[in-house]
């Protein structure tokens, strides 16, 4: 019984970013793998149920640069329009990646969540149940990435599922 509810839940997760790796690992997934996302009818007549989620972190924006600026606690207006815009900009981007989706026949569920990305990343995937996790790569050199570190090679050992870290060619 497990194994058939594992067949029939199956679902697919793609973490983008504002980038552009991250928006060739979309397209990626839905040139290569459209067939695997689509619903399609089981041999007991039965639609499995297949789900492609489209999830960005937004990350937590740093406003020490605010204090300073206002010789003490930023305004919290300030940090409110700040969160606010954040929202926005991210809503933006899983509005044009569902659109994308949809241009191929594909219906995408989106989500976004505030926090550190490499753990909201692993923390939906553990939470959503995730089958498989598809990301994009950065290509940044070994010096960046120590500085700045990967997200998808945090993902790639931390997170529950297997993950698919697609690089941009060329």
């Amino acid at each position: 019984m497990a194994t058939e509810e594992m067949k029939k839940k199956q679902k697919v997760m793609v973490a983008i970013d504002e980038s552009e790796c991250s928006h060739h690992a979309l397209e990626w997934a839905l040139d290569n793998l459209r067939d695997s996302i689509l619903s399609s009818p089981s041999s007991a007549s039965v639609a499995e149920e297949r789900t492609l989620i489209v999830y960005t972190a937004q990350p937590l924006t740093n406003l020490s640069y605010l204090t300073a600026a206002s010789y003490g606690s930023a305004p919290p207006e300030l940090v409110r329009s700040l969160q606010e815009n954040q929202k926005k900009i991210a809503l933006a981007l899983l509005e044009q990646a569902k659109e994308i989706c949809a241009k191929r026949g594909v219906v995408a569920e989106t989500i976004t969540e505030a926090g550190d990305p490499k753990e909201a990343i692993c923390e939906a995937v553990d939470k959503l149940k995730v089958n498989l996790l598809i990301m994009g790569n950065h290509g940044r050199g070994p010096i960046r990435r120590v500085f700045l570190g990967s997200v998808s090679n945090y993902c790639v050992h931390n997170a529950k599922c297997p993950v698919l870290v697609v690089k941009k060619t060329g």
